[in-house]
């Protein structure tokens, strides 16, 4: 078997990439095209072994890349983005193949955003600094040393743009990384090594390990030489993270799924309503984020409906790769099974598919909108993870708000209103890590991210990322007491 595959004319190495060194491992695992089921290629399936061996290459390599000055650091995250920006279009085709989203988005959005991604936290880097403050004549000043190794492990919908959401400020705050991509979409973050690489970062300071869930993730997140555990997934998967992480005290951050609302007010502007609601189908709902449950004031909720069905309907689906294509397939077809099974089930028991609510050819369901559906049921508390909406009404504010934070999660709600008290007060109600007022998506690296219940455990983004990938250090200094002697 080649250690080389080559996907849509790039050459892609399916090994580990481990202290600077391609590894292969005995075992593979088959990575399939969700566009038409093609096999793309065997890849390297790690397990105990090869953890064991990346926290090792990490923890050698980590102090010398936590001595390396701030200025030298962001030298060589600014020419990984360099690299990225050269291979944007390599990137974007790999990784719609290997995953489904748009091409027409990884170009123009998603590769973007990933070489901003390293530039933002590099800059950041340099102005990171806590003004010293008195004490009683005492100074305190303020510190981020260094944490140690850190396990990024990442998901399968945007592959190369979650994981350099943490892989960039980790790296930035002079950690070294094991990166642990998800299995049905591991090809990015193998050319995401040979770049960094190429842009000078030391051997060891990145890995990247490849494998089936708790085969490798357990001895990964148990490790003792761990110090920061990063994850995004699913609440089950969180769980067992976090029982693993637990004998070693390793400090966690984990942003986890969501059930968010979309709340739709009589005095909105129904066309910014509508587009918002649609908007969610994006990438086939397979976004955490994504507001799936839509809460429409009742007095508006016949004409929200009757335009919202009219532009859903005019959505394309199919193959990514053609720039007239709106949503293509789901991720697997053990994701395809899922969505299908939630959407039969709420049917069975009573609610009402006003578009779609079912299969296609291949991985591909059609956007779905459900109405008649029971506050309590599993389909309006469940993350579907797929282009499946929910539509109810309400009446008043109180109420509005009572229906939005009526799940166990609480990671983001979007808000449409033409009153901007009604927005601040709303706003200020909704249990949610973001609040999106007339718009959705719009993220601003400095600012605070993550999710609230079990939407998740801690916030990064900007000052706080460096928060979680560093040890924070207070040193007090008393007004006297040196030897002059020594200047």
């Amino acid at each position: 078997m080649s250690d080389n595959i080559t996907v849509a004319g790039v050459s892609v190495d399916t090994r580990h990439w481990i202290g600077g060194e391609r590894v292969a491992s005995a075992g593979t695992f088959t990575d399939h095209s969700p566009i038409d089921g093609t096999v793309l290629g065997e890849i390297a399936r790690g397990g105990p072994a090869e953890a064991q061996a990346a926290v090792a290459a990490a923890r050698d390599a980590f102090p010398g890349w936590a001595a390396t000055p701030r200025a030298e650091r962001a030298r060589i995250l600014h020419a990984v983005a360099d690299g990225v920006e050269k291979r944007i279009e390599e990137l974007a085709i790999v990784e719609t193949t290997d995953n489904g989203a748009l091409l027409r988005s990884h170009r123009r959005g998603v590769m973007p955003r990933v070489a901003h991604n390293f530039r933002f936290f590099a800059d950041w880097l340099l102005r990171l600094d806590h003004e010293d403050f008195e004490t009683r004549g005492h100074t305190n000043h303020v510190s981020w040393d260094p944490a140690g190794p850190c396990v990024l492990i990442t998901p399968w919908n945007a592959p190369l743009m979650l994981a350099t959401w943490k892989v960039a400020p980790a790296l930035a705050a002079g950690d070294t990384v094991v990166l642990k991509p998800a299995e049905w979409s591991p090809l990015t973050a193998s050319l995401l090594a040979d770049i960094a690489a190429e842009a000078g970062l030391p051997a060891g300071v990145l890995n990247v390990v490849q494998g089936y869930g708790s085969e490798i993730g357990d001895a990964l997140t148990s490790h003792p030489d761990v110090r920061r555990i990063s994850f995004t997934g699913s609440v089950p998967t969180a769980r067992r993270i976090a029982e693993s992480a637990a004998a070693n005290l390793t400090p966690l951050s984990l942003e986890l799924g969501g059930k968010s609302p979309l709340l739709v007010f009589a005095d909105a502007d129904l066309d910014l309503a509508v587009d918002l609601a649609v908007e969610q189908y994006d990438n086939a709902g397979q976004v955490c984020l994504a507001a799936t449950r839509l809460l429409v004031e009742e007095p508006v909720a016949e004409e929200f409906t009757r335009r919202f069905v009219e532009k859903a309907t005019a959505l394309r689906q199919g193959d990514p790769r053609d720039e007239d294509t709106d949503i293509g397939p789901t991720i697997h077809p053990r994701q395809l099974e899922k969505i299908d099974g939630f959407v039969r089930r709420a049917v069975a028991a009573g609610a009402r598919a006003v578009i779609g609510g079912r299969r296609g050819d291949g991985q591909y369901y059609a956007p779905t909108l459900l109405t008649d559906v029971a506050q309590d049921s599993e389909i309006v508390q469940e993350e579907v993870f797929g282009p499946v909406l929910t539509l109810q009404t309400f009446t008043g504010e109180d109420e509005a708000v009572r229906l939005a934070n009526d799940t166990r999660f609480g990671l983001a709600a979007t808000v449409a209103t033409g009153d901007r008290e009604r927005a601040e007060r709303v706003s200020a109600r909704l249990v949610a890590g973001t609040v999106w007022v007339n718009c959705f998506f719009v993220r601003d690296l400095q600012a605070p991210f993550g999710g609230s219940r079990q939407s998740g455990v801690g916030r990064e983004g900007g000052t706080w990322s460096f928060d979680f990938y560093c040890d924070l250090k207070n040193t007090v200094t008393a007004p006297k007491g040196w030897d002059h002697n020594h200047g």
